[in-house]
């Protein structure tokens, strides 16, 4: 029996491969226990519980980015985060401490590592964050979820992704899956999404493009997010809704996709095939260009920057991309070439090498 604690919460690039691993840890040894640090007002805080999970709570406490008030006083409650945390490792006898990144995470790694309890790393972007960064210095061992990843002495292992993506390159209803969105059965069909929160210019040039796309004889299912001002549309070749609770449905009845760069996307798409055209989030430290580095370098996807993804780009560039059915099989298998479908299994097995160390 083993106890772990794993951390990393905020957005859902952290929580989604720290709950897939969780599961499987748990199918292998269900003696096992599983305790999650986050904090109250992240994602965690409601995925954890849903999963079954003693989600154990921490203080949000961001790195400070400029000389002020907060980067003063931010040593004093790092320190107090700590001792917190080394109260949780003590009280639940946990054996490892499993990072994701994240907040929450940095303070974890410095309580293990002052009760020489082992850090494992999973850095799920290409360009690492501060946090993984900081506590790789110790770490027992890191995995990447990018083979171009900047994450120093880390092991290439994947993205830990959902058994319900992973069992598309096995078996695909796509007939089945675009009746469930209200689409025709047997026309192409271009996913688009900007993530949970959507991504404004995406969805503006896609809803102006949407009779040229229908022309050519691609049906779309637009993915819009929460915070778009667009309505909810179901036409015979159109269908725009604001959340996708059952991502697996839209990717199989999509042959090519137009998406944002987050690590969890790109690494799902590419794991099972699905060709894209990457427009990166242009803020922060440009982490999402960095995420399609492999699948461009593949074959297996095409980018662009927002400022250049118009109506004339779509008519010009996508929709004969879209339409040429041989170049969708073969940017397909290039994905597939730079994706990773056992990214759980080969960061748990990580996991097992550093407990057999001990």
């Amino acid at each position: 029996m083993t106890n772990y604690l794993l951390t990393g919460g905020g957005t859902a690039g952290h929580v989604n491969p720290l709950l897939t691993v969780a599961s499987a840890l748990l199918e292998r040894d269900e003696a096992s226990k599983v305790f999650v640090l986050g904090t109250s007002t992240g994602l965690e805080s409601r995925l954890v519980p849903e999963a079954g999970l003693q989600l154990l709570l921490v203080d949000k406490l961001p790195f400070p980015r400029r000389p002020n008030l907060k980067a003063l006083i931010f040593p004093f409650r790092f320190l107090s985060l700590v001792q917190k945390v080394k109260s949780y490792i003590r009280q639940h006898s946990i054996d490892v401490v499993v990072g994701f990144g994240g907040y929450v995470s940095a303070p974890a790694y410095l309580a293990a590592k002052q009760l020489k309890v082992p850090v494992v790393i999973h850095e799920g972007n290409a360009l690492a964050g501060i946090a993984n960064k900081f506590g790789n210095r110790f770490a027992a061992a890191a995995g990447k979820a990018f083979r171009s990843s900047d994450l120093a002495n880390s092991e290439f292992v994947g993205m830990p992704i959902r058994a319900a993506i992973t069992e598309l390159s096995r078996a695909k209803d796509v007939p089945a899956a675009r009746k469930f969105f209200g689409l025709k059965p047997d026309s192409t069909t271009l996913l688009v999404t900007g993530g949970s929160l959507g991504a404004k210019s995406i969805n503006e040039t896609i809803d102006r493009s949407r009779a040229v796309l229908a022309a050519a004889g691609i049906q779309v299912l637009h993915i819009i997010g929460g915070t778009s001002d667009l309505e909810e549309v179901s036409e015979p070749e159109y269908r725009r809704i604001r959340y996708v609770d059952r991502m697996e449905l839209a990717i199989a009845a999509s042959d090519f996709a137009v998406s944002r760069a987050g690590a969890a996307t790109v690494s799902e798409f590419s794991a099972v095939g699905l060709p894209a055209l990457y427009i990166p989030y242009a803020v922060g430290n440009g982490e999402q260009g960095f995420n399609i580095l492999d699948v461009l370098a593949a074959g297996g996807a095409i980018t662009i920057t927002d400022k250049e993804f118009d109506e004339q780009y779509v008519r010009a560039f996508l929709i004969p991309v879209i339409s040429d059915s041989k170049k969708l099989a073969s940017m397909s298998e290039a994905a597939k070439q730079a994706g990773v479908l056992d990214g759980t299994e080969r960061f748990v097995a990580l996991i097992e090498e550093v407990l057999s160390r001990r």
